[in-house]
């Protein structure tokens, strides 16, 4: 934003820029915001205004570039998203006119939207799901088959934010594209507001880089930790991995024997608690393992409440 001195640099010298200085100072005094000023301001002499025109002019410039505000990405402003406000102070009998940058609505809900995101990780999944806003009317009507799993989902997130974190979650299951991820990313966002953390993570990309963890300990070591401590866990896509024993039993093993009865665990999936329960009594290396699969599932079963996702697919629509 140019400043009166930037203005008046472009007229001519002498005359011209003598009255354009003076149309300008009359401009200014004219102008509502400064006559609603120097109401408030009784000691503001012609003086002090004189002194200060330049703070004048940003300062109802940048108000009137509020007023048809062309959105934080294209403001105008020096600061982006802030204007400048303007306040009298008398020290020792001298005035003085002082101006500070106050954020404008939009770039405070922009931080706070920020803030709230920051709560909620991600592993593998498609960040798109995170970041969109969302329209608790568009996900009621979005697909009416659905409604009963949306109002359960909705109904987790009242009573956690009535009674606190809950030790049970929800298992989701349904059908491809049905809006299973879509529903915990609701959540997670919805939750994140009440200053809730989350983590959530895309299965089977996690189990393939979990390989290569293996031969970094410390970031396995952190992972572990992060998905044992956090306030919300989701493992989306359940049962949709190519399990092996060491991932099954000391890593999810491991994460869900913390969690349980301590901290929800929410996933989503195309197989049943049963199919589930035969996807983990099976790897490619140990062949049929039933015990390791219902030592993993009573981490599971008894802290989730089972949700059906019904719908049409939605991918590519």
């Amino acid at each position: 934003m140019e400043s009166l001195s930037d203005v008046l640099k472009q007229w001519p010298a002498g005359k011209n820029m003598t009255n354009r200085a003076v149309q300008i100072k009359q401009e200014l005094l004219a102008d509502p915001l400064v006559v609603k000023l120097r109401e408030k301001y009784p000691e503001l002499s012609d003086q002090v205004i004189q002194l200060n025109l330049n703070r004048l002019y940003q300062y109802t410039n940048e108000h009137r570039s509020c007023s048809n505000c062309p959105g934080l990405d294209r403001c105008p402003n020096d600061l982006e998203g802030h204007y400048t406000m303007l306040s009298c102070e008398t020290i020792n009998g001298l005035t003085q006119l002082n101006d500070r940058k106050v954020p404008c609505k939009k770039f405070l809900a922009r931080e706070s939207e920020l803030h709230i995101r920051s709560r909620v990780k991600s592993f593998y999944v498609d960040e798109t799901a995170l970041q969109r806003g969302y329209s608790t009317d568009e996900i009621l009507t979005n697909d009416l088959e659905r409604v009963k799993a949306v109002g359960q989902v909705m109904k987790y997130i009242d009573q956690t934010k009535r009674d606190g974190l809950q030790s049970r979650g929800l298992y989701m299951a349904g059908k491809f594209g049905t809006g299973k991820t879509f529903l915990m990313c609701y959540m997670l966002h919805e939750l994140a507001k009440e200053g809730y953390s989350g983590v959530i993570v895309y299965v089977p990309e996690f189990v393939e880089d979990l390989k290569s963890m293996f031969q970094e300990p410390q970031k396995l070591k952190e992972t572990v930790e992060m998905m044992k401590e956090t306030d919300l866990l989701v493992f989306d896509d359940i049962g949709a991995e190519n399990l092996n024993p060491w991932v099954r039993d000391h890593v999810m093993g491991t994460i869900l024997n913390y969690r349980m009865n301590r901290k929800p665990t929410f996933y989503t999936s195309n197989h049943d608690l049963d199919v589930l329960e035969r996807h983990f009594s099976f790897t490619s290396k140990d062949g049929d393992e039933l015990h390791k699969g219902q030592r993993i599932m009573d981490r599971i079963r008894p802290f989730v409440d089972f949700v059906m996702v019904n719908g049409v697919n939605k991918r590519g629509r």
